[in-house]
């Protein structure tokens, strides 16, 4: 089975990453209202694995980003 867990930056929190890359966007005439810069892990795992486990453990740190398995 292949998983992916998308990272982003929690609600509220900075993202100078994406803020730069809305600037550079909306510089260049592009119409955007916001831009959130983040990461996507995939894995490929048997299907009774934990994947919420691992997110948790390993991928996302809960005080600074929030997830989505897909």
């Amino acid at each position: 089975m292949r998983v992916r867990v998308l990272i982003l930056p929690r609600k509220g929190l900075l993202d100078p990453e994406g803020r730069a890359v809305k600037e550079m966007l909306l510089e260049e005439g592009f119409s955007v209202k916001n831009v959130k810069v983040g990461k996507v892990v995939e894995l490929e795992v048997e299907d009774d694995t934990d994947v919420k486990a691992i997110a948790e453990k390993y991928l996302v740190n809960p005080l600074v980003e929030e997830y989505v398995i897909e």
